[in-house]
């Protein structure tokens, strides 16, 4: 592992430090671009420091295992990006059926299918929220550097373990390719998920707020039988309606209550602002450019990037429709998230999309000019 104090390096690195330092010991994973160095550097750190790596045959196969590490007790992580994601989805939406605590790092690459397969984009957060079937409410973060590579890879172990569900790190083939400073800290927050006190858990259901249950692992002398159909607080199956509706609206609401929590914006000059920018990830780097220059030019311009995709956060978008003239959407994709913003806006503020595919990252002179126009 990287020593503590000041590294250049890459994204995706980065990314494999924060996982480490997080307590992550067992990665699966499939080789696919951009995302493959973290899994060669995982490849190399992780024997040294007790954990497990496995290059499997397919992400199929890869988010399986996973799910298996979780539950023999492991903190545990893939990584991949757009066709790799598709092909996880059920496991997804097995491991959010099971409560399973666990990180899916997603390299976004410009697609459909392969597309630009070293190209960014941001072009799967509906499917990161949406890929598997049925109701569910998935924790999503995005990060903008080097740096958040590292912090948000910490975040969410963290926010995994302690509300027992995958977290989705939504990075791009950008963000992991750059290379910058990352400062490694002495010591990380760190979160480990609720073990059982006593013989008798209940792993599937809690009388606790938080709605979080404790988790047992498999050779802890626990009775075990962790299966995606519905079932009981002990997890034995059972079909009624009643007990489906239970454990779906409590694996629902865990996220919702605690979304104030899991909520994360990085607000720059928006005391003032009377257009907002709104964006996240890559897109928000010539975003911020674009929005220093606008106040060059007497534009009172502001930046509102969300560190935190899902739960989206309405309480904050529906307050910022209150404050602004216009809200300027940046993401790289046709216009996505901007339907979000459309929806908690419902029409008390100007909604514009600035949309972009190809794999390239908007220039902050196509960010300024949004401004300029929405400003006049």
């Amino acid at each position: 592992m990287l020593e503590p104090g000041r590294h250049l390096t890459l994204g995706n690195v980065a990314c494999a430090e924060g996982a480490l330092r997080a307590g992550c010991r067992f990665f699966a994973g499939y080789p696919i671009t951009p995302a493959s160095e973290i899994s060669h550097h995982l490849s190399a750190e992780l024997p040294k420091v007790g954990g497990v790596f496995l290059q499997m045959e397919d992400e199929i196969a890869s988010m399986s295992s996973v799910i298996g590490a979780s539950w023999a007790g492991a903190k545990a992580m893939t990584a991949t990006s757009g066709p790799g994601y598709s092909l996880m989805q059920e496991n997804i939406g097995y491991a959010h059926m099971t409560e399973t605590p666990l990180v899916v790092v997603n390299v976004q690459r410009s697609g459909p299918s392969t597309g630009q397969s070293t190209d960014p984009s941001q072009q799967d957060i509906y499917q990161a929220r949406y890929g598997a079937h049925g109701d569910y409410e998935v924790i999503a973060i995005s990060p903008w550097s080097v740096q958040e590579m590292f912090d948000l890879t910490v975040r969410a172990f963290n926010l995994a373990e302690a509300y027992r569900t995958p977290v989705m790190l939504m990075s791009d083939g950008l963000v992991a390719h750059i290379q910058e400073k990352l400062v490694v800290p002495e010591k990380v927050e760190v979160v480990d998920r609720r073990k059982p006190t006593s013989k008798s858990s209940t792993p599937w259901g809690t009388d606790d707020p938080s709605l979080v249950p404790e988790m047992p692992a498999f050779g802890e002398g626990h009775r075990l039988l962790v299966t995606g159909s519905t079932h009981r607080p002990d997890g034995m199956r059972i079909v009624t309606p009643q007990y489906h509706q239970m454990t779906v609206y409590r694996i629902r609401d865990k996220i919702l209550n605690a979304e104030p929590k899991i909520r994360d914006i990085h607000r720059v000059q928006m005391e003032d602002a009377e257009v907002a920018v709104l964006s996240f990830g890559a897109s928000a780097r010539p975003s911020l450019e674009a929005v220093n220059q606008a106040r060059g030019e007497g534009i009172k311009a502001g930046l509102f990037r969300l560190k935190t995709i899902w739960p989206f956060p309405e309480e904050d978008v529906s307050a910022l429709a209150d404050q602004v003239d216009a809200v300027i959407v940046v993401e790289m994709n046709f216009g996505k998230l901007v339907r979000e913003v459309e929806r908690v806006a419902c029409g008390r503020t100007k909604v514009v999309s600035l949309g972009k595919i190809g794999g390239q990252l908007h220039m902050a002179r196509e960010v300024l000019e949004a401004i300029r126009g929405a400003a006049a």
